[in-house]
């Protein structure tokens, strides 16, 4: 088994400290919340499910009928709204579809440092990017084309660092 190599150096850029959490039992790396504070795996999970709950509420369906569109029964989706069950990735999407919510909501629900490094820059950010959701696409076009001039470097489509005339070329 190879050696595992000194992580500090990514540690430290990334912003992330050293903790426990109950669900893991041993050392995680997590960044901290906004003001300072890890919420636990288990409490994230809680907010999502906070959120899918109140989604499906504000639809008007209950849960009995929710459960059907989902292909759950309902005791099983239950278990998701009470977090007793943590939700796959797949059906975060399919929740999404379902109500016709944003991936992105339901993260910001439950981690709002992921957006800022303050509340109101999380909150700014997040209306933000449901503004320009809303927005016709060659209108999110010409936004594209504006900040990717305004912006010396960002990561494209591949993950890949571009700079600010190789971006504004792609664009155009």
């Amino acid at each position: 088994m190879p050696a595992i190599r000194d992580l500090s150096d990514y540690t430290n850029a990334m912003g992330l400290v050293e903790t426990i959490d109950d669900e893991v039992q041993r050392p995680l790396y997590r960044r901290p919340g906004i003001n300072g504070e890890i919420a636990s795996l288990q409490e994230m999970e809680e907010k999502i499910s906070s959120f899918v709950r109140k989604s499906r509420e504000d639809s008007g369906l209950t849960r009995a009928e929710f459960a059907s569109l989902y292909g759950l029964s309902m005791a099983v989706y239950g278990r998701y709204e009470r977090a007793f069950s943590p939700l796959t990735v797949g059906r975060m999407i399919h929740l999404s579809e379902l109500l016709g919510f944003s991936p992105m909501e339901m993260i910001y629900a439950a981690a709002p440092h992921l957006f800022g490094k303050t509340n109101e820059e999380a909150a700014d950010r997040f209306k933000l990017g449901r503004l320009i959701d809303d927005l016709p696409y060659p209108t999110v076009q010409a936004i594209l084309q504006l900040i990717a001039t305004m912006t010396p470097t960002a990561i494209d489509a591949d993950g890949d660092n571009r700079t600010t005339s190789n971006r504004a070329n792609d664009l155009s």
